[in-house]
């Protein structure tokens, strides 16, 4: 049964990670407004020793990660751990995670695109409840953060006032602009909320991420079991409509999926170039989804802003057409 790690409170110590891009990527200014913005909510921050290491590939050593990553876990002052970006390598860290160590220290542990990989073995190898959310450097967004703050703080605090489970509103905007390049020309659209691809309402257990990176898990002991989740899929700018098709297509044929429960997908980006008649269509041409309640359009991912979720914990969708809702369980 999957562990949730305890809620934290104000004065916890937060350990920021590198376990895919280095620190060392980004700006002073982004790494202080960060840390301040942390710091409000009763967050101190530390880093990790080799959180600044850099390499050809933006990263750091996989013996550096790994220390930096353990340290973490296993230091009792540190109560939360944040991953500074995504990137294209943290699956390299899979096979050397002391996953008896992450068992036995459970901590809120944040971040999404690359980090998928590790949050889901750590699901499927330590029991162990993680958050699909923002980023360290999400928090050096100076315009457009509070809709992403108030869904970690639901998420990962503890307000002693929260139900069972409580709904995720879509956000009322989004942006997909370079906004660590130029904060000062931010461009945000009206968010339409979310849209009922299948119709149904199920409740489940969280499991996904960034779809391409959750794939690399296929056929490893680091992929959890996905019979009775509830699947939350993202892409990002890099993947086209033919590439989610071919993506959606190999997770729909890995074993268990005739016994997901339901299927949200994260807003796509601009670049991605999908839209919702190629959406609509890819769905429907697969005939593993019918019956299963898909949700479109989700405020998680690559776009701004997002909310978080627990990989490995309890959600409900409702996706009725007259109002589609969301619901995230409190507990993880």
């Amino acid at each position: 049964m999957p562990v949730s790690p305890p809620k934290s409170r104000p004065g916890d110590e937060v350990r920021v990670v590198a376990p895919a891009t280095s620190l060392a990527f980004i700006s002073e200014e982004q790494c202080e407004l960060a840390e301040k913005r942390l710091l409000d909510l009763g967050f101190p921050v530390s880093y990790s020793e080799h959180a600044e290491e850099i390499d050809l590939f933006y990263s750091s050593s996989v013996a550096s990660r790994l220390e930096d990553l353990h340290a973490a876990f296993s230091d009792p002052e540190v109560r939360a751990i944040m991953t500074v970006l995504g990137g294209y390598n943290s699956n390299q860290l899979l096979s050397g995670l002391d996953f008896d160590l992450i068992r036995e220290n459970p901590k809120a542990f944040c971040g999404f695109s690359d980090i998928t990989a590790l949050q889901n073995a750590m699901l499927a190898r330590a029991d162990l409840v993680t958050y699909y959310g923002p980023h360290f450097s999400s928090f050096a967004m100076r315009d457009g953060i509070g809709y992403t703050r108030e869904y970690f703080v639901r998420a990962v605090m503890d307000s002693g006032q929260s139900p069972d489970l409580y709904e995720v509103l879509p956000a009322d905007h989004w942006s997909d602009d370079l906004w660590y390049a130029d904060q000062d020309r931010r461009i945000f659209e009206r968010n339409a909320g979310y849209r009922v691809l299948n119709e149904g309402e199920v409740e489940g257990r969280f499991i996904g991420g960034h779809l391409g990176t959750f794939l690399l898990l296929c056929g490893t002991s680091f992929m959890p079991d996905i019979r009775g989740a509830i699947l939350m899929i993202e892409a990002d700018n890099e993947t086209k409509p033919q590439h989610f098709a071919r993506e959606l297509q190999s997770l729909v044929m890995q074993p268990g999926f005739e016994d997901v429960c339901g299927l949200v997908i994260g807003r796509f980006q601009r670049d991605s170039q999908m839209d919702a008649d190629i959406l609509n269509g890819i769905v429907a041409a697969q005939p593993e989804l019918r019956g299963v309640p898909v949700l479109a359009d989700a405020s998680f991912g690559h776009t701004t802003p997002v909310f978080t979720f627990p990989v490995g914990g309890t959600g409900r969708i409702e996706a009725v057409n007259e109002a589609p809702r969301l619901y995230v369980g409190a507990s993880g």
